[in-house]
C-alpha cells in the first residue's frame, strides 16, 4: 500500500513508497492510520478498555492490580462501587474496610479510565458489570488475541458468561442467576457447568496456540465443534 492511502503507525516502516511490517502480528486499521500489533507483547491499556485484573497490593486507599501491564494498574477507593451501591464520599471507615471488600489475590473487571505519563492505568468499577468475579476459571492470552468489540461481555448459549479482557485476561463462570427478588445470584456449580467452562477453556486455549482471534462468534463456532468429542478425565 502506497503511503498516499495510509497513515503509518506503530509496528509498520516505509519501504520503496510501501508500508511494511516491522513485527508479526495483526493489522489493525483505523480510518487511514495502520498498526500492526506484535503477538508477543506487554498490554498497552486504551482509556475505555474492559480489563479482567488480579489484585496484588492493598494500600492506603487505592489497590494494585495486575493487569498484565509494564506496570502495575491502579484502582483508587473512590472508583470503585461500595457494598450496596452507595454513592457517597469515602470516609476512613470505608478505607479500614477495603481489605474486606477486595484483597490479594482476587480478581476483578474493570474498565481503564485514563493512562498516566509513565504508562500505567488507572481503572474504575464504578459499573455495576464490574467488580470482583467469583466462581470461574481465568485464562491467559497473548493480548494482541483479543479482538476488539463493542462488548467484551458476554452471555453464550452453552451456558456460560466470558469477559474477554483487553490485556488477555479472560474470564470463563456459569451464567448467573436471578433470584425471585430480581437480584443475581450464584449458587454452586453443577458438574454440567464445569464441564462447559472446562471445554471453553480448552476451546480458547487451542485458538490461542494457532494464533486465532478470539471473540465471542470464532469461540462459539470452536465450541460448538468440540461437541463432537466427549469429555474424558485422565489420570497420573
Amino acid at each position: 500500500m502506497t503511503i498516499f492511502h495510509s497513515c503509518r503507525g506503530h509496528g509498520t516502516y516505509l519501504q520503496d513508497n510501501k508500508l511494511k511490517a516491522s513485527v508479526a502480528g495483526f493489522v489493525e486499521k483505523v480510518g487511514k492510520l495502520i498498526c500492526v500489533k506484535p503477538v508477543k507483547s506487554r498490554y498497552n491499556g486504551e482509556v475505555g478498555d474492559v480489563v479482567v485484573g488480579i489484585i496484588t497490593e492493598v494500600g492506603q486507599r487505592r489497590w494494585k492490580v495486575d493487569t498484565y501491564s509494564r506496570l502495575d494498574s491502579l484502582l483508587m477507593l473512590s472508583a470503585v462501587n461500595l457494598p450496596g451501591g452507595e454513592l457517597r464520599r469515602r470516609s476512613e471507615k470505608d478505607e479500614l474496610m477495603m481489605r474486606q471488600h477486595l484483597t490479594e489475590g482476587d480478581l476483578i473487571s474493570a474498565e481503564v479510565q485514563s493512562v498516566h505519563g509513565d504508562g500505567s492505568l488507572a481503572l474504575h468499577t464504578r459499573s455495576l458489570k464490574y467488580g470482583k468475579l467469583i466462581q470461574g476459571t481465568l485464562v491467559t492470552v497473548a493480548p494482541a488475541l483479543i479482538k476488539r468489540c463493542k462488548t467484551h461481555f458476554h452471555n453464550l448459549e452453552c451456558g456460560a458468561s466470558i469477559i474477554l479482557g483487553n490485556n488477555g485476561y479472560i474470564w470463563i463462570s456459569p451464567l448467573l442467576k436471578e433470584d425471585a427478588e430480581n437480584q443475581t445470584t450464584k449458587s454452586d456449580t453443577s458438574t454440567l457447568e464445569r464441564e462447559i467452562v472446562a471445554r471453553l477453556r480448552n476451546c480458547i486455549m487451542a485458538l490461542a496456540e494457532r494464533q486465532m482471534l478470539l471473540y465471542d462468534t470464532s469461540i462459539t463456532y470452536t465450541y460448538e465443534a468440540s461437541l463432537n468429542y466427549q469429555v474424558s478425565q485422565h489420570k497420573k
